[in-house]
């Protein structure tokens, strides 16, 4: 029987054998029907459903092409099989000389064509290429020309990220959400997303960098995040929902957290509403942005808990 509680949002979270089943492959029907003859996939669709819509616009948005291209290459059909390889040739193919990708590929105008870190995009893409140049078993397929070229744009990621990472006061900190494609400076995209210190999208960052060989450049931009992060903490506070609004409550005895976004100049968090000026608070911007986009992140606790000693571990 079709499960239906197979999300698209948990499809990667499944038990392994789950991928060799009738449920999967019927799920991976629809997926190869999404796919774009330039092998990506458009964002923010639900796959488990067949499409009604001929595929458009393909990113590496939320998730969208490499989600993709991990499902069918643990489903395993050779149809499956054959969309992946299309999939990994596309990503080969957006990511630009300089070893960053748009958001979008082919192009769209506007912040779209910055060097994308928002919601994870870049590390997520320089993660599926590591493992399919490593060889990790659901690549398995993939032939030794095509992981070499992973390979190679991997290195080519790793060195576009060592580029784009802010320095402020002769130090490294962290990356903004998205940099200039050109000359790697912290961009602006949305309105209220302005260049910036992520303290979120930098902790996938750094997670990926603590997975490649720790060369000297490598080690030191993780060192120099790291820093940031732990001398950047916000504590003491926590947010709640207070019935259809989000607002900032003191607790002393929450988890750190960190900003969404910390100025360039000040080092201090900001929160910006679709008039694209900074506010100091949370409570200053409109209830829309307030409750509709994520200011604070405590993602960062996972990484200085458990992934940074053991990186260090690994690294003597």
């Amino acid at each position: 029987m079709f499960r239906q509680n197979v999300t698209w949002k948990t499809i990667l979270a499944q038990p392994t054998a789950w991928y060799k089943s009738p449920e999967a492959q019927k799920i991976a029907a629809n997926v190869l029907l999404y796919q774009h003859s330039n092998g990506g996939w458009e964002k923010n669709l639900d796959m488990v459903k067949p499409p009604k819509t001929p595929p458009k616009e393909t990113t590496i948005d939320n998730g969208a092409t490499t989600t993709q291209l991990t499902f069918l290459a643990r489903v395993g059909t050779p149809e499956c099989r054959a969309a992946a390889l299309k999939a990994i040739e596309y990503l080969l193919a957006a990511q630009y000389p300089n070893g960053g990708w748009p958001q979008f590929w082919p192009l769209k105008k506007g912040y779209y064509t910055h060097i994308t870190f928002n919601d994870d995009a870049m590390a997520r893409v320089l993660t599926v290429l590591r493992e399919i140049a490593q060889g990790k078993p659901d690549y398995a397929f993939v032939d030794a020309a095509q992981q070499q070229k992973c390979a190679t744009a991997v290195t080519k990621g790793v060195a576009c990220i060592l580029k784009c990472q802010v320095v402020l006061q002769g130090k490294k900190t962290l990356w903004c959400a998205q940099h200039d494609e050109v000359s790697f400076a912290p961009a602006k995209a949305r309105a209220y997303e302005l260049p910036s210190l992520s303290g979120s999208e930098s902790v996938d960052v750094l997670r990926f960098l603590m997975g490649e060989k720790p060369t000297p450049p490598v080690a030191a931009a993780i060192e120099g995040g790291i820093a940031w992060l732990k001398a950047n903490q916000l504590t003491g506070i926590r947010i709640e929902k207070q019935g259809d609004d989000k607002v900032v409550v003191s607790d002393p005895s929450a988890d750190p957290c960190w900003g969404r976004f910390y100025d360039l100049e000040t080092g201090k968090p900001f929160f910006c509403g679709r008039d694209g000026i900074k506010k100091n608070s949370l409570a200053e911007i409109e209830k829309e942005r307030r409750t509709g986009y994520s200011w604070y992140t405590n993602r960062g606790n996972q990484l200085l808990k458990d992934d940074y000693p053991t990186w260090k571990k690994r690294k003597h």
